[in-house]
């Protein structure tokens, strides 16, 4: 029926939030801290860029220009996530790509305040972000977080804010078609892989991920319910913070999905499956992000030259 429920129900929950006050659960707390500390985990704003101590990356602030600007996300509070972002880090480093970050100065993307209905806040974190962006020069933006792509890519340019903006498994699959990224076969490894709802059936991203997968030669199970009729890990929408109560959690309904193709792993491509999925109770198949995967195959460019030139030479 192409019925869109989602916006609907979001502009119900505007009205709850900013007219009535009656956000669900803890979602107010939620929107208390992103007020406060421009983070929905009300950490130290200093904070964000601490992950990266020991990664030398480069700031904007500092160069002013890259050609890829990589937005972190709220990834960066997070151990589980950060292993995510150190991947990333890593995969670009190995393609030799021309890329920083902002820092401290990147704030939350805004996508969990309009979820929960506070136009207000996500209005201003937005327009804060935006001003931030316009100060420097960059090609992309490619960032591991489906919902800041979702917010930067569709709902930024409302408000002024027009960028090229990428999934993290859409440029890497870019690098891997160009030759400037290798990758050695996965060999035996069993996985399958969950759409995460705003880069599946939000912005039509199946392809890239699939395709990385494929180029690592892993041995790939698809669900049943999986591509545009993927099944949610349970935390988009503020739904985390919301407390619902069911007899069911769906982040156990999605392992349950996955453990019916004999995976021994579930990759993903956002931080929050990753954690949802993550917090499933053992025995269940090992989650790791998509980028997690590439880096422990990442083939030096040095060797890399070295057995071109062999072959060159028919040794």
């Amino acid at each position: 029926m192409m019925i869109e429920h989602v916006d609907a129900i979001v502009d119900m929950r505007r009205h709850l939030t900013l007219e009535q006050g009656q956000t669900p659960g803890k979602g107010a707390v939620t929107l208390e801290n992103l007020i406060a500390t421009d983070n929905p985990n009300g950490y130290a704003p200093q904070q964000r860029a601490n992950w990266a101590v020991d990664q030398k990356l480069p700031l904007m602030s500092e160069v002013k220009k890259a050609d890829v600007l990589f937005w972190v996300g709220d990834g960066a509070f997070d151990m589980r996530n950060q292993r995510t972002l150190r991947a990333l880090v890593k995969l670009m480093r190995a393609a030799n790509v021309d890329f920083a970050f902002l820092g401290n100065e990147e704030l939350d993307c805004g996508d969990l305040a309009r979820r929960l209905g506070d136009e207000a806040t996500f209005q201003r974190l937005a327009k804060a972000n935006i001003t931030i962006l316009q100060r420097y020069q960059f090609t992309h933006i490619v960032t591991a977080d489906p919902h800041a792509f979702h917010v930067l890519k569709n709902e930024y340019p409302e408000l002024g804010g027009h960028f090229d903006v990428l999934h993290h498994t859409q440029y890497l699959s870019k690098l891997i078609e160009s030759g400037d990224l290798v990758v050695e076969q996965a060999g035996k490894l069993n996985v399958t892989y969950h759409d995460p709802c705003y880069l599946g059936r939000y912005n039509g991203g199946y392809d890239a991920p699939r395709a990385l997968l494929n180029a690592v030669g892993a041995n790939y199970h698809e669900m049943e319910r999986s591509g545009f009729r993927s099944r949610c890990c349970g935390g988009g929408g503020g739904a985390p913070t919301t407390d619902i109560p069911g007899k069911t959690r769906i982040p156990d309904l999605r392992m349950n999905d996955i453990r019916e193709t004999g995976a021994e792993v579930v990759a993903v491509g956002c931080p929050q499956c990753a954690l949802m999925l993550e917090g499933v109770v053992e025995p269940r198949p090992e989650v790791m992000d998509i980028a997690e995967i590439l880096a422990d195959r990442i083939i030096d460019k040095g060797v890399r030259q070295e057995n071109q030139q062999r072959v060159q030479e028919g040794v």
